[in-house]
């Protein structure tokens, strides 16, 4: 059997069994493997040309793994006080020097609010200031 061949079956056989094995290690050996496969059956190369050939593809892989990586990490906002108030609506329920206190859903919050707002105006929260509601009056 041809050596571009043997390469081309490694790496399908890679890829295939990325599909039975968790996580993305194989689908980079197995695409490397394969391309390695089709440059010698179009090339012919040596020995050493296939390894180079086959450790540069396979560093591509992991350097566009890495950095898709990089791109695709969310932020975590699990359980932090911001992650499903900046946006919402509530009510100014009362004013006193210290701050205001303000209704979003079922639960009163310590609030400052940017601008001019009374008790029972409308407001959005703007952002999370520690457990502070950050707020502004939304206009009638």
């Amino acid at each position: 059997m041809d050596d571009g061949l043997i390469w081309i079956l490694v790496g399908l056989v890679l890829l295939m069994a990325e599909i039975v094995v968790p996580g993305v290690f194989l689908l980079w050996i197995g695409l490397a493997a394969l391309g390695t496969g089709l440059v010698t059956v179009a090339f012919a190369p040596g020995f050493a040309t296939k390894v180079v050939v086959f450790l540069l593809l396979l560093a591509a892989g992991i350097a566009t793994a890495l950095a898709l990586r990089r791109r695709q990490r969310p932020t975590v906002r699990v359980n932090t006080p911001d992650a499903g108030l900046v946006g919402r609506v509530g009510t100014v329920t009362g004013r006193a020097a210290a701050g205001a206190r303000v209704r979003v859903g079922d639960s009163d919050w310590a609030a400052r609010i940017a601008g001019e707002a009374e008790v029972g105006d409308t407001v959005r929260v703007d952002g999370v200031d520690g457990t502070v509601l950050v707020v502004s009056r939304v206009a009638r």
